[in-house]
């Protein structure tokens, strides 16, 4: 609290912040905006047909952990990639 209006204190400082929030403004509007050279070298969107039990599975996960689903599955699979793991598959006869 500074006081009251009247107190030539407060008023001082509320005009330097206001000055300070207009020269903010000012420095960004003068600004060039470009795009993030990596934002491509992050993700890629596809479409891709999973199971719903599959999907279920990880939205399950997404609600205990806090973590949206998507992103657990691109962490998931990430590891496979990481750990470099195959996959062992075997048809019955």
């Amino acid at each position: 609290h500074f006081g009251p209006q009247s107190d030539p204190a407060r008023s001082n400082l509320l005009s330097k912040v206001i000055l300070m929030e207009e020269e903010k403004e000012g420095d960004l509007s003068k600004m060039k905006s470009r795009r993030n050279p990596y934002a491509k070298q992050l993700k890629k969107q596809l479409t891709l047909r999973v199971s719903p039990d599959v999907i279920a599975y990880f939205k399950a996960m997404a609600e205990e952990t806090g973590i949206p689903y998507q992103s657990l599955i691109n962490l998931y699979l990430l590891d496979c990639v990481n750990s470099q793991r195959t996959l062992q598959l075997s048809w019955e006869t």
